[in-house]
């Protein structure tokens, strides 16, 4: 028998209590039927159910002098991470809401959002080309598959200089996507897996006044890229003049519902 799945998640300080990575570990048991692993790497393993393994947050290996940790999701890529064979990655801040299975059957090392997807086009960006196609590389960080270990050239990369690395790259996932790209390593999700609430659930303008937002068909993750994040979503928020939420509890049932 092949070796459990690992699905990884991190939560570090107090912007996300242990809720988050209790309902998002349920999520998983829901939507994941093959064995897995539930790793949540944490400064606070406080709350946390049983069946959730603990384990500390991975060194970023900064030198000395160095404390910007903003960037701490980069520790992913160590080779010593202290486990082995294929890893799904997911932020603590979305919704799983069909089968996670055809996330592991796509072939190939590494697969992650393309960020465009889950945003409306940017005319004016076309005006610098050059950034226009960068930005359109890159990966939202939120929903990644990898192989463990095999991408160590991220870190290392970055550990050989992390304050031009900051002074080049505005977020660790445009960084991430570079190196990635650089070596023919990145690869993104069909489109319409990982949607984004705002964008794709929500309907645009006037409609948003007249429907309540549903899930795409074909969607697997919800994911709050912009504002409203999925905190304030799920209370009801994030009205605007020109957009209203609308009843979401079908959201918040696939995000709060128990096991079984």
């Amino acid at each position: 028998m092949s070796d459990p799945i690992l699905i990884l998640t991190m939560k570090w300080g107090t912007l996300y209590g242990p809720d988050y990575v209790n309902n998002l570990a349920r999520g998983v048991r829901r939507h994941l039927a093959r064995p897995h692993r539930f790793i949540c790497f944490t400064d606070d393993a406080a709350g946390l159910e049983p069946g959730i393994e603990a384990r500390p947050l991975p060194d970023l290996g900064l030198p000395p002098g160095h404390k910007d940790s903003r960037w701490r999701k980069l520790a992913l890529f160590r080779r010593d991470l202290g486990l082995e064979g294929t890893a799904l990655f997911l932020d603590l801040d979305l919704v799983i809401v069909d089968d996670l299975a055809p996330f592991f059957d796509l072939p190939g090392d590494f697969f992650i959002i393309r960020d465009d997807d889950l945003f409306r086009p940017k005319p004016l960006r076309r005006l610098n080309p050059a950034r226009d196609a960068f930005l359109h590389s890159v990966g939202n960080s939120s929903v990644f598959r990898y192989q463990i270990g095999a991408h160590g050239y991220i870190l290392d990369t970055f550990l050989a200089d992390p304050s031009a690395a900051t002074a080049r790259y505005e977020i660790s996932q445009q960084f991430q996507s570079a190196q990635l790209a650089a070596r023919g390593h990145l690869h993104y999700w069909p489109r319409g897996w990982c949607v984004s609430f705002k964008n794709d659930c929500v309907p645009r303008g006037v409609n948003s006044f007249l429907r309540d937002p549903s899930l795409p068909e074909g969607a697997k993750i919800v994911v709050f890229a912009g504002s409203p994040k999925m905190d304030v979503a799920l209370r009801g928020g994030g009205q605007k003049w020109y957009r209203r939420i609308g009843n979401v509890g079908w959201l918040r049932r696939a995000w709060e519902a128990p096991d079984g």
